[in-house]
């Protein structure tokens, strides 16, 4: 984003957390998700709401105006506030309801202390998601209808999951928003990690960690990094030992395979 919606976010984030605050995080993040499908389908007043020649005053009139009776005074309260703000673009007001969305669908997984369920529970279904082309095609088809798409995720889903789990794996098929299913829980995530100020690991071994070694691990990482670490453990069958860690963009490669491959090059050069 640039400055003058950075600082839009910065604006409008005290009427979200006041939203959260006094209301239902879940309700907060459907009727969030709701009003991102409204300015999605419609240019016209997503033009008009992200419009930075209008005045703020008239942009959250409008938002009141169009939202009163359909969703939380709180909820529209926190919209309003981000449209009155100056944005540099259409997508970062879009881009800023869905995050905020996100954030209270989080909130209310904290609240649960159910967070870190929720986070792994995302991840394993991404995985799964990319581990089966059927699946994948299935949900990532940008001509295949929206609402069948959701459902196969609830079908998949209910039950097995927490609420918070179900609700942004939905979303995330419900309104791609041009993004590819695994770009988006990818998102997801980013802004969980974010909010919790901390980093997310994806570790790949070729056999599950127990408990004391994810602890040594994580500990281990943090003391590196200087952030707590949420670690993401997936069982790949090409590692033959050892473990690939993964922290953004930085990789840590101590697979067996990983020292052959290196062995191989240092001989053949």
């Amino acid at each position: 984003m640039r400055g003058s919606s950075r600082a839009a976010v910065i604006e409008g984030r005290p009427a979200f957390e006041s939203a959260l605050t006094s209301g239902d995080p879940a309700v907060v993040a459907d009727e969030l998700f709701a009003v991102v499908g409204l300015l999605d389908d419609n240019p016209t007043l997503r033009r008009g709401v992200a419009d930075p020649s209008r005045e703020g005053t008239d942009k959250s009139g409008l938002v009141t105006q169009l939202l009163a009776g359909k969703i939380s005074e709180d909820t529209i309260g926190a919209v309003a506030s981000l449209a009155a703000q100056r944005w540099a673009s259409e997508r970062d007001l879009t881009d800023t309801l869905e995050r905020f969305a996100v954030e209270a669908t989080l909130k209310g997984a904290e609240d649960n202390r159910a967070i870190d369920q929720v986070e792994d529970e995302l991840f394993r279904f991404e995985r799964v998601v990319a581990g089966n082309p059927e699946l994948r095609d299935a949900l990532g088809n940008r001509q295949g209808d929206r609402a069948g798409k959701a459902e196969l995720v609830s079908t998949l889903l209910a039950d097995k999951v927490r609420p918070e789990t179900l609700r942004l794996a939905r979303q995330a098929v419900l309104a791609p928003r041009g993004r590819r299913f695994a770009r988006v829980v990818e998102e997801y995530l980013e802004i969980a990690a974010e909010r919790r100020q901390q980093y997310t690991a994806v570790v790949m071994t070729a056999v599950d960690l127990t408990d004391a070694q994810r602890t040594r691990l994580s500990d281990a990482l943090q003391q590196i990094y200087g952030k707590a670490v949420q670690l993401h453990v997936v069982h790949d069958e090409d590692v033959i030992g050892g473990i690939r860690v993964q922290i953004g963009d930085e990789v840590v490669d101590g697979t067996v395979l990983h020292r052959l491959h290196e062995a191989q090059r240092h001989l053949a050069g």
